[in-house]
């Protein structure tokens, strides 16, 4: 059995707010919350690979401390310009 986009997005939104790191909740979960619904499915397809990745890494990739695995570039590029775009909005 296929699942439905819905379900897919639901199913990845969760995985990102459940993570094994509360910082990296804090920053896929309203990622997710925001931006999945808008994503091609070339890109929910890098984003449910990269939730497979472990936090250590995905932290120090999405805060440039670690380049971040080649493959992922485009989906953490996506995710770096919300993070940006978020952090100078007001209040």
């Amino acid at each position: 059995m296929t699942e439905t986009s819905h379900h897919r997005i639901k199913r990845m939104r969760m995985r990102s707010w459940r993570r094994g790191t509360k910082e990296m909740d804090m920053i896929l979960g309203p990622f997710a919350d925001e931006q999945l619904a808008g994503l091609d499915a070339s890109m929910l397809d890098l984003y449910d690979l990269m939730l497979h990745e472990n936090d250590q890494d995905l932290y120090q990739w999405v805060s440039g401390q670690q380049p971040e695995s080649a493959r992922f570039t485009p989906i953490l590029d996506i995710l770096r310009a919300y993070l940006r775009d978020k952090s100078k909005a007001p209040g």
